[in-house]
């Protein structure tokens, strides 16, 4: 079965990555929309006119669901694409409820982009669960160009997350809501920066349970040397080049490492 992931960049590898564990036997379309990004900082009519124009191509692969890895475009367009198109479209949103349901009452950090942050979705989800006295919300921009550019760890991505974090008093905290998949490849450096009380929540496992159920998928035995069939699409250029491919297999390592943590 082919399934497509969207993104607005390359955060959406991140859910990619966690579906190619659990689901090898499955075919995988990574669509990154790489000449519109960054999604988040732009008017949402422009967003909704990206998405369905990904959509549109992407139903030209025959694919038999397509997963929205972007909580921006999510928040934007996916109650849209569901009224417009008649297969299993799969959305995020930043995972605030499993971050109560893990640890309770304690405060949480909800990162993410602008769009998001400031979109109806979120404060919705938020006012549902009666929890608005404990949840914080944090806009986190620039972490979606250093994650386009493979800067994860440098003094000015550092400077930049201490410089956010710095009104917080994070002992008061239970967990960091990671809102925008580009920022699960910036765990070891938020690490550094936040003391261990804090922990890491992102909506990659819940969004790909909802996958499974709603396609009927268990999860496979993987293998050591098992390696899912992926096309790569940059804008609806198909990614054939050792370069490009080179550069996804960069992010797929470093997910890798952030996965444990």
């Amino acid at each position: 079965m082919k399934i497509a992931f969207f993104d607005s960049g390359i955060g959406g590898l991140s859910v990619l990555h966690h579906a190619m564990k659990l689901l090898p036997d499955e075919e995988f379309v990574f669509f990154a929309d790489e000449d519109n990004v960054p999604y988040g900082t732009k008017p949402r009519e422009m967003v909704m006119n990206f998405v369905d124009d990904v959509f549109r191509f992407l139903l030209t692969l025959d694919v038999k669901a397509i997963v929205v890895a972007c909580n921006t475009a999510t928040s934007v367009a996916v109650r849209e694409m569901r009224r417009r198109y008649d297969l299993p479209i799969i959305g995020m949103e930043p995972a605030i409820k499993r971050a109560i349901d893990l640890y309770g009452d304690r405060r949480v950090l909800v990162t993410a982009t602008p769009i998001t942050i400031n979109g109806e979705k979120i404060h919705s989800l938020i006012d549902r669960l009666g929890k608005r006295d404990i949840v914080d919300l944090l806009a986190l921009p620039r972490l979606v160009d250093f994650a386009e550019r493979q800067d994860f760890t440098s003094n000015a991505v550092t400077d930049y997350l201490r410089e956010q974090f710095r009104p917080y008093c994070f002992e008061e905290y239970s967990s960091l809501v990671l809102g925008c998949t580009h920022f699960n490849y910036f765990k070891d450096t938020m690490r550094e920066l936040l003391p261990d009380n804090v922990k890491f929540v992102d909506g990659n496992e819940g969004t790909l349970r909802e996958l499974m159920r709603r396609l009927n998928l268990l999860p496979s035995n993987v293998t050591k040397n098992q390696k899912s069939k992926v096309e790569y699409y940059f804008s609806k250029r198909k990614v054939t080049s050792v370069e490009e491919l080179h550069s996804i297999n960069i992010y797929l390592d470093r997910l890798d490492k952030m996965f444990s943590i």
